[in-house]
């Protein structure tokens, strides 16, 4: 289910729905999965239902191996934009080997799911472009009205939000990464990235359409890897599943 609100191609009539419109919007007990009235930027108002739609089974996955630990903040880089995308499945267009992504919030003092956080996730395509930005120069701003690969959603009661998207490409210069951040009572408390296991990089890269991409860095040669942020890997009948605990520090 896809509900999408592209801030630079808004229609007048509605205006743009902003992340903060979403988190007012989630910030009761209320169940949201049947829509949510939000106000846009010009006052008027749309229907959204962001909330993750997720099986207890995913949920018992993180059971088996979680801990509780702040997690580490690390660079946003230069291609984020708010893309005002409330949807799970982000791929568009976007050829590769399935990826489905399950991302746990959790308070990391008390370890519990936090529910009604917004997980905003980017990365690049098989070829190692990033939407938006696919003719700029590194630092630059947007260049295109892409929005693949990029998307937000609201975590469930068990804390937990779930992306179908494709694993990323090489970017030069960088190892295979996600960004993510995570907003908390209308502020971003989190920004950070998650990374793959080079083993499983290794066997996803060997196929196309990754095949002819160029030289990346390995996790081990990348200035900004953090081995805590290792996604836990499994494989799928159609690709792989991915989860990572990021446990949060509210102010």
């Amino acid at each position: 289910m896809t509900h999408k609100f592209d801030r630079r191609q808004a229609l007048a009539a509605l205006g743009t729905v902003t992340l903060g419109s979403v988190l007012a919007a989630c910030g009761g007990d209320g169940d949201t999965t049947t829509g949510t009235q939000v106000t846009t930027t010009d006052g008027a108002t749309a229907t959204v239902t962001p909330r993750t739609t997720t099986s207890g089974a995913t949920a018992d996955r993180f059971d088996a191996a979680a801990s509780c630990a702040i997690t580490p903040e690390l660079t946003e880089g230069p291609y984020y934009f708010d893309v005002d995308a409330i949807r799970s499945d982000i791929r568009e267009d976007r050829d590769g080997t399935l990826l489905r992504l399950a991302v746990r919030v959790r308070d990391a003092e008390s370890c519990e799911p936090l529910r009604n956080a917004v997980v905003d996730v980017w990365h690049c395509d098989a070829g190692g472009s990033y939407s938006g930005f696919e003719s700029a120069s590194m630092g630059g701003g947007p260049t295109d009205e892409e929005t693949y690969l990029r998307g937000a959603q609201v975590t469930n009661a068990d804390g937990v939000v779930e992306f179908k998207t494709i694993y990323p490409g090489a970017y030069p210069g960088r190892t295979v990464h996600v960004h993510a951040k995570v907003h908390l009572d209308r502020r971003t408390v989190l920004t950070t990235q998650f990374f793959f296991d080079e083993a499983v990089t290794e066997r996803v890269y060997a196929k196309s359409p990754y095949a002819d991409d160029p030289a990346r860095q390995s996790n081990v040669t990348d200035g900004i890897f953090d081995d805590r942020l290792i996604l836990t890997l499994s494989e799928e009948d159609d690709g792989w599943l991915g989860l990572i605990n990021l446990d949060v520090q509210r102010a």
